[in-house]
């Protein structure tokens, strides 16, 4: 595929409190009572973080998108993510209407350091809720708690702030279909315009995935499970969000910019510990501890950047395409996948997606974004997209998708 800029910015902030029992991310564990307007550890990575800034290769085209996520990132002082957002501006130029976006954490930042990050550009704001009930958010080692979260509330309304997301998290062990339920209901009376809804993945190196097994109690079984992803839709929609994300939900106007780059297999820095990026048809990722990182940063200083990544393969960049893509709500463009990868790609596609097409679960549309319901081996060509029904195809995408690959793989 030909070379595309980068014009989107993933900065890691590693910070948190304590770590949660369901994160496998690279993080580094402050501590419940650290300060981190004092933390010389907080001081020492923005240093290093600002270094790889600028040393990266810049393109010379300003970022329109930049996301600063974790870890906790409401756990950096605003004169830090003053100076992080002061050497991108200068290397690589930000955008005067570029999305911002910080990740938050309830309980971790103040009335005016929110007025901070609001006065340095910071423009939209993803708090991580994940529930509402305090025995839940203890049962998985979160912070924060019910009052926190009313108070960092109470915080962006006073602060007059529009452009905010909140996550949840479906699954958490003893997590009934009421409190699932009962989450979304008191999400949706906050009135965010974006509502991203994760099922929990047992990762083996947390704490959950040690301790429990998938569908087994206290973790709601395979069925529930379902049932807790058809609750979200419905009630989300008839709320007024758009489900634009196989786990996201957006009022008109709201979508994540940002993370649709990441959904659309377009390219982007990754900056910081654990970070990955994707540059010239080139995926890496960062060493996961700071101690690593930062002996990393020194190396780099004296080597090849481009020499450090894996170059990925046609077949590696068409099946990310359509595995991102199909996240999507409005699904992936075939007419581009034939202009990268060739009609004979698009063929395939189709003829393999076909019996779920019978099935009501995949969808096609022509060029004007109609459904096409009589699909023949004579009009195929007519397809323009494809993508999965909501919300049986979503629930079934990785089965779809092993069947996919597993087609494509051993004929191309």
């Amino acid at each position: 595929m030909d070379f595309i800029i980068p014009v989107s910015a993933y900065l890691h902030i590693p910070f948190c409190r304590r770590r949660c029992y369901y994160c496998d991310f690279p993080i580094s564990v402050l501590g419940d009572k650290t300060n981190s307007n004092t933390s010389g550890s907080v001081a020492e990575y923005v240093e290093f973080l600002c270094e790889e800034i600028k040393i990266t290769p810049s393109y010379n085209f300003p970022l329109k998108t930049v996301f600063f996520g974790g870890g906790t990132p409401s756990l950096l002082p605003p004169r830090y993510l003053d100076k992080i957002l002061a050497t991108l501006e200068q290397h690589f130029g930000i955008c005067a209407d570029a999305e911002i976006s910080l990740e938050m954490d309830p309980g971790t930042f103040s009335l005016q350091q929110l007025s901070d990050y609001k006065s340095l550009g910071v423009n939209r704001f993803s708090l991580g809720i994940q529930s509402f009930n305090d025995k839940l958010l203890e049962k998985s080692g979160r912070f924060h708690r019910y009052q926190d979260i009313e108070q960092s509330i109470n915080f962006i309304h006073q602060n007059n702030i529009k452009n905010f997301s909140l996550d949840l998290i479906s699954g958490l062990p003893y997590q009934s279909l009421e409190d699932w339920q009962s989450s979304l209901e008191t999400a949706i009376k906050i009135e965010p315009n974006h509502i991203s809804c994760y099922d929990l993945v047992l990762e083996p190196v947390t704490a959950f995935g040690k301790q429990y097994k998938p569908g087994k109690f206290p973790l709601p079984d395979d069925n529930n499970t379902m049932i807790m992803y058809k609750i979200a839709q419905k009630i989300l929609r008839e709320a007024g969000y758009e489900h634009y994300e196989i786990s996201n939900y957006a009022k008109e106007g709201y979508q994540c910019h940002h993370n649709l780059v990441y959904w659309e297999n377009k390219p982007y820095y990754g900056l910081g510990m654990g970070a990955a990026s994707y540059t010239n048809n080139q995926r890496f990722t960062r060493p996961r501890t700071r101690k690593d990182y930062y002996q990393w940063i020194e190396n780099f200083k004296n080597s090849d950047y481009s020499l450090s990544c894996d170059y990925l393969e046609k077949i590696d960049i068409l099946l990310e395409t359509l595995m991102l893509g199909l996240r999507l709500k409005k699904g992936v463009d075939l007419l581009q996948i034939s202009t990268f990868f060739g009609k004979e790609i698009v063929e395939l596609i189709y003829k393999i997606l076909l019996p779920y097409h019978q099935k009501k679960i995949v969808y096609f549309k022509d060029i004007n974004d109609n459904f096409i319901t009589n699909i023949t081996d004579n009009n195929w060509q007519n397809i323009n997209r494809v993508m999965f029904s909501d919300p049986d195809g979503f629930l079934l995408s990785n089965t779809i998708l092993a069947d996919l690959f597993a087609q494509l793989e051993s004929t191309i």
